[in-house]
This record gives C-alpha cells, sequence and structure tokens, in this order.
C-alpha cells in the first residue's frame, strides 16, 4: 500500500500514524533505535506490506500490468489503491479528506525531530504539491506516476499507467475494495496485538 493506507490504517495515535509512514527507509533492526511506538508503526506497515504482497486480489491488479511494467507493477498498484481509498474516502472516515491530511501534515511538523533525514527532505515537496490530496483524483494520480518516472530515469514507464486505471478503471476499483476490507480488519488486528506486545 502506499502513503494514505499506511497512514488511515495507523489508527489514532500520532507516533503510531509517523512510524507507519516513515517504515520504508528503515531497515532491520534499526528500528530499535527509535520510541516504542514509532516501533509499533514500523513494524506496522512491515506486517501491511507482507499482507498485501501476498494477497491474491492485490495479485490479480499487478497481473493485469506485469507485461508492461515488470517489477515496478506493484509498486503501480499501491498508488492505484490509494486513489480508491481517497476517492471514497467517506465510506472509511467521519473526517473529511482534507482536514484529515492538514492535521497529517501538523503532525509531522510537530515530531519534525523523529523524522528519518530522508523524509524531512521530502516533506516540503508532499505538502507543497498536497500529494495525499491528490490521490483523489486521476490528474493528480497521473502527476505522482510521473514523478515515480522520473525516479527510475524515466525507465519504468510508469507515467503511462495511467491509461491502464482509465480502461480498467471498475475492476482495480472493486478489487481494492473487496481487498481494502480485509487488510483494514487485519490491520486492525495486528495494531491490538503489537500494541499488547510492546507496553
Amino acid at each position: 500500500m502506499n502513503y494514505l493506507a499506511h497512514i488511515y490504517l495507523s489508527g489514532d495515535d500520532d507516533l503510531i500514524t509517523i512510524g507507519n509512514f516513515m517504515a520504508d527507509g528503515i531497515k532491520g533492526k534499526h528500528y530499535k533505535k527509535y520510541r516504542k511506538r514509532l516501533q509499533i508503526g514500523i513494524l506496522l506497515h512491515r506486517h501491511i506490506d507482507t499482507f498485501t504482497d501476498a494477497h491474491d486480489t492485490v495479485r490479480k491488479s499487478t497481473k493485469r500490468l506485469h507485461s508492461k511494467y515488470g517489477h515496478y507493477s506493484g509498486v503501480i498498484v499501491d498508488i492505484l489503491y490509494d486513489h480508491f481509498l481517497a476517492k471514497n474516502w467517506n465510506q472509511y472516515s467521519e473526517i473529511a479528506l482534507a482536514p484529515y491530511v492538514d492535521n497529517f501534515y501538523d503532525s509531522l511538523e510537530n515530531h519534525y525531530d523523529l523524522l528519518p533525514d530522508r523524509i524531512q527532505k521530502m516533506m516540503p515537496y508532499m505538502m507543497t504539491d498536497n500529494w495525499l490530496l491528490s490521490y483523489a483524483s486521476i490528474e493528480g494520480i497521473s502527476r505522482v506516476l510521473h514523478g515515480m518516472n522520473r525516479r527510475t530515469r524515466n525507465r519504468s514507464g510508469m507515467h503511462q499507467a495511467v491509461n491502464e486505471l482509465e480502461t480498467f478503471y471498475d475492476d482495480f476499483e472493486s478489487e481494492f475494495t473487496y481487498f481494502f476490507e480485509e487488510l483494514r480488519h487485519f490491520s486492525k488486528e495486528k495494531l491490538n496485538e503489537l500494541n499488547q506486545k510492546m507496553i
């Protein structure tokens, strides 16, 4: 899953949410140098990724892209699924997406000193272009995919995946909806388990 889903699946604790958000760049046992609630977020992120990568529905979405995008297909599906979460946000949260995202950005600023350098450097771009809110539109997803393609030095062709999104829109959306219900249930149980284990 991509940024918005990881943030959403973290619950209401700011530090757990930040830990989940920043987890990608923290490898192996390096998570142990952070405070406990950040550790919980990092470990939750890893469990979410493992569950997602092994799920048959996600693999069905990924397979649709694989012949054209190869090993980038999983990254693309993560981004597309964030689109459907953002688009259908009111089905998953009582707080509207715009204020939810603003609250998250405020939390990042309030805990800036806890963030890895990579996240500190990324924050201004993320907030200025309002990545999380932009996921709700196809235009926003197109900008994200163009940015990801640039990061691969234009090797991935990921910017073209908006075509598959539009062509197979209903298929991707139904796959996301089915999968995300299972992921929500899994994440809630795993978060409770981590909270009890790491008290």
